[in-house]
């Protein structure tokens, strides 16, 4: 019996070793970074969530996700997860991802606002924060005049703010041309009854054709791009129409193990930081430096890989502010494939590899 009893409990650790090569979630790595919380589940299928930083209090910030499906919404959670649902917004039409933009003058009014695509309708939902109060008359159409299949479709989304306060919108979709003009960029401005309009400014952005763009995001100090060509790497352009299309520089090559997705940068003191990348096939973040190296070919060196639980991410958000005590230095949010959003601590991400304090 004794004997019988090592041979099962020797299996059973062959088993678990087996699990845990093969990618399998539940042996955990001795470093893989857990989450501080856990959100409430949405209905459907997360896919992106967006940080908004409550300039008066940041301990009452929100965390804003999508829930994509044919009848999806814009989940409000707060710092512990908890989803506010008289702020939350359903019956979407496939909304993808979302991002935040501060201070659009809507009715003489600064007014924060959070800006989501829905796939199915070919249009932007915006509302002002943080009461989810709709302000785009119903949507928003986009990429109007497009006729390939799927060019209409939705996905990617990046709000950038110019230094003289314009904000734009730029756009990402399913399927779009390869030679440069898969992204188009709109300015936001107010109708003249307190609701928002968008004029088309830019087309730009080159496209491999392997797959598809939907993570954007932008640096609005240094004043670049950055997007997720899944399967080939990191595409970055300047944000600001003015200064022309040509692209900047393709990094990330041959980092990930499936798909380059979910991107976000965390910011420091004189604008140094981060680039994050999910590698949505490992259920870790490639970090990036975000200042870069001049007149070299690829000039976002690779400085970390942090592993951590998230699972098959598509979609991450970060700020570097602090915001309560539990997130002293910064939030990530990461979605996760059970209908979940992530919620880390910056400090347990960072370790001993980056930069805790911004």
């Amino acid at each position: 019996m004794k004997n019988k009893y090592i041979i099962n409990l020797v299996a059973l650790a062959v088993i678990s070793l087996t699990i845990s090569c093969n990618g399998g979630t539940a042996q955990k790595d001795s470093n893989t970074i857990k989450p501080l919380y856990v959100s409430e589940p949405v209905d459907f299928d997360t896919d992106d969530p967006a940080i908004w930083v409550n300039p008066q209090d940041a301990a009452q910030s929100l965390v804003i996700g999508t829930d994509k499906d044919t009848n999806g919404g814009l989940y409000v959670f707060d710092l512990k997860g908890k989803i506010i649902k008289n702020k939350t917004i359903k019956g979407l039409k496939r909304p993808d991802n979302v991002d935040i933009a501060y201070g659009l003058l809507l009715g003489g009014k600064k007014t924060d606002i959070a800006v989501t695509t829905e796939r199915y309708t070919h249009k932007l939902r915006i509302f002002s924060l943080p009461d989810m109060k709709a302000v785009d008359n119903g949507g928003i159409p986009v990429f109007v005049g497009e006729t390939g299949a799927e060019y209409r479709d939705l996905m990617g989304i990046a709000m950038y703010t110019d230094p003289n306060g314009k904000i734009y919108a730029i756009v990402g979709r399913k399927n779009g041309p390869k030679e440069g003009s898969y992204l188009w960029q709109y300015l936001l401005t107010d109708d003249g009854e307190g609701n928002v309009k968008a004029e088309l400014v830019r087309k730009f952005g080159k496209y491999s054709g392997q797959k598809e763009i939907e993570a954007i995001a932008v640096d609005n100090e240094l004043g670049y791009v950055y997007y997720c060509d899944e399967q080939v790497g990191v595409r970055k352009y300047y944000a600001e129409p003015s200064k022309g299309n040509e692209e900047l520089a393709l990094f990330g090559k041959g980092d990930f193990s499936v798909d380059n997705e979910g991107i976000a940068i965390y910011k420091t003191a004189g604008n140094k930081g981060y680039v994050l990348v999910s590698d949505q096939g490992a259920q870790q973040l490639k970090v990036y430096d975000r200042v870069g190296k001049a007149n070299i070919a690829n000039p976002h060196p690779l400085l970390a890989t942090i592993k951590y639980s998230a699972n098959q991410t598509d979609g991450i958000d970060v700020v570097s502010v602090p915001l309560n005590s539990d997130f002293k230095h910064g939030l990530l949010v990461a979605m996760s494939d059970d209908k979940t959003f992530h919620f880390y601590r910056w400090e347990d991400i960072a370790g001993k590899q980056l930069t805790i304090n911004p």
